[in-house]
């Protein structure tokens, strides 16, 4: 994600920090100044969102771990003002998988709860929840009161909270999946018109809440609805089979002028006829900043591209490519380049399927009668 910073690798995971943490990061600080004036008061405010943030982490570990255990990798997990995001490969489509998947980040926080209650009861240390505010109140008792918060808010049943997954994968048990997330997605938007309208008489922040859930709850229907048509289709019926290829040793500034009068965009490498790397649009601008249109393509190619065959199914590939963040990936046919899969085509692949559905369904509906013989009374 633009503008994040590594800030190091657990559990063989990267985890980045969004630039604007940092600007939650001072404002809690001048806000607890201002209310203190003292720096007791202010590095306290401080490390309370320390501390909650590194609680949305560890919730965000506890889906990545969980999804290792079906093999399902995690890119990265980034912290935002907002909260964090694991990035996985995929989702698991098979709803025994997703039903943990899902679970085990709320799971964490409990957990979390669990341990802090124990060790302040031991102690004789709880304190009346009515005293707990955000700023004022034992420290680790806040602690406790926000792991609560984080599990009953991500069990909400809307997408994209976890509780959305549970209730896709519990419905995924009875039904077709891409049905399953319909309704889940349905559910999921009538709750935010629900919170919309409580934030107009209530609180604002959940107007912002319900937009954050009902866009969320479209996204998702809509990616499922999209792994639905593409499935059991071959990748070579969406991959663009007329393009160009660009030799290695050839100046960037060749790559500019198919560019300039084309609509391809990214380009395979090619070595002896031999595909050794993909020229990205965005490496291509920014090779041109740095090194001019004299540049060997080789000098600014991606060699750590992916591929497909074209035998394989549109819907697995399409998978491929969000794994990879690629715009386009080579598709081979025994061993050689048979052609590219682009975003840009996939979508106008979907959407010329679309359209042919529709037509289709019409008439299914109008089917073409015979004129009709007028009966007469008494006959």
């Amino acid at each position: 994600m633009k503008w994040s910073w590594k800030v190091g690798r657990f559990a063989g995971i990267d985890v980045y920090i969004h630039s604007t943490f940092f600007l939650l990061l001072g404002f809690i600080g001048v806000a607890n100044w201002l209310a203190e004036r003292s720096v007791a008061g202010t590095l306290e405010g401080v490390g309370f969102m320390l501390a909650l943030f590194a609680c949305v982490l560890l919730h965000e570990f506890g889906h990545a771990l969980t999804a290792r255990r079906y093999g399902i990798k995690t890119r990265d997990i980034t912290l935002l003002p907002i909260g964090g995001v694991a990035r996985l490969e995929r989702m698991p489509e098979d709803p025994r998988q997703e039903l943990p998947v899902a679970l085990s980040g709320p799971a964490v926080n409990l957990v979390l709860a669990g341990v802090l209650y124990l060790a302040l009861a031991s102690q004789g240390m709880l304190e009346p929840i009515t005293s707990l505010s955000v700023s004022q109140g034992s420290f680790l008792e806040r602690v406790m009161m926000v792991n609560l918060t984080l599990a009953a808010f991500n069990l909400i049943p809307a997408f994209p909270m976890d509780g959305g997954r549970v209730v896709r994968a519990l419905l995924a048990m009875r039904l077709e999946y891409t049905r399953a997330t319909q309704i889940a997605a349905a559910l999921g938007q009538g709750l935010a018109l629900v919170f919309g309208f409580i934030g107009l008489f209530a609180d604002p922040f959940l107007i912002f809440i319900a937009l954050f859930v009902w866009i969320g709850a479209a996204q998702e229907a809509s990616m499922a609805q999209m792994k639905s048509a593409l499935g059991g289709i071959p990748v070579s019926r969406a991959m663009v089979t007329d393009f160009e290829t660009i030799p290695e040793t050839a100046p960037l500034g060749s790559a500019v002028d198919i560019l300039l009068r084309g609509a391809q965009e990214d380009f395979p490498v090619t070595r002896d006829g031999e595909l050794v790397g993909i020229l990205e649009r965005r490496g291509l601008v920014t090779g041109l900043t740095k090194h001019g249109r004299d540049v060997p393509v080789a000098k600014v190619m991606r060699t750590d591209y992916s591929t497909v065959e074209a035998a394989g199914m549109l819907e697995a590939a399409l998978v491929t490519m969000q794994t990879c963040g690629c715009e386009t990936l080579p598709v081979l046919r025994d061993g050689q380049l048979a052609g590219l899969l682009t975003k840009h085509n996939v979508g106008e692949f979907l959407a010329v399927q679309s359209a042919l559905e529709a037509t289709a369904r019409g008439s299914a509906r109008s089917p073409r009668q015979p004129p009709a013989i007028p009966m007469r009374a008494g006959s």
